[in-house]
């Protein structure tokens, strides 16, 4: 590349340029990715066709977040109305979840958390169909602006501080987490009439 006197010009990058548009676009992904570790954000991902039911005797959980959203099955397309549920830290105790596998007397069950070690995570979204318990809030706030929490604009929304729920069933599309921590794991596949879930459901 040539100047208008003839002489060889090197390629330069207009640094002031790139950096007013590098700058916007860092503050926007840096924005989702700390909405997304503080529960704030759903993350978007297509799930499987099937649900699974989580249980646990106790449920401990330091900065609740919930709103309405849905889940999209990859195969079909098909879509779900969610309660997406949010806790910057949890602790379960005596963890189960189980995965029926269709049309066969096959269970997939995972248990942790027993004794006084509880299974932990952080940052966990959760996208529930169903849920059973008895739960005590903290400083909750009942009727919040869903945009606020990281929902749709003008939708119901609620937090609170803290939650505890007892006795907790679940069913739910997914789960995801900063970090999950299972201790004391047991992983096993149950056949025929060992074949049960986390719990039965009721009418």
């Amino acid at each position: 590349m040539k100047d208008p006197q003839g002489n060889l010009v090197r390629g330069r990058t207009r640094w002031r340029r790139f950096a007013a548009l590098l700058v916007p676009a860092t503050a926007v992904a840096g924005a989702i990715v700390f909405g997304m570790a503080n529960g704030a954000i759903a993350a978007s991902f297509a799930v499987s066709g099937q649900t699974f039911k989580v249980s646990a005797d106790r449920l401990e959980g330091d900065g609740f977040t919930q709103y309405g959203g849905t889940v999209t099955e990859k195969k079909t397309g098909t879509s779900h109305p969610v309660a997406v549920s949010g806790i910057e830290s949890a602790e379960l105790y005596n963890l189960c979840q189980s995965v029926k596998v269709p049309n066969l007397p096959v269970v997939l069950t995972i248990n942790a958390g027993g004794g006084n070690k509880p299974a932990t995570a952080k940052n966990l979204l959760l996208d529930v169909v169903k849920l059973e318990g008895d739960a005590t809030f903290t400083n909750i706030q009942i009727g919040r602006d869903a945009s606020d929490l990281g929902g749709e604009l003008g939708s119901f929304g609620q937090r609170a501080d803290h939650v505890t729920i007892t006795g907790l069933k679940q069913t739910a599309w997914s789960t995801t987490a900063g970090t999950f921590t299972l201790t004391g794991l047991t992983l096993k596949v149950n056949v025929g009439a060992d074949a049960k879930e986390c719990f039965v459901d009721t009418p």
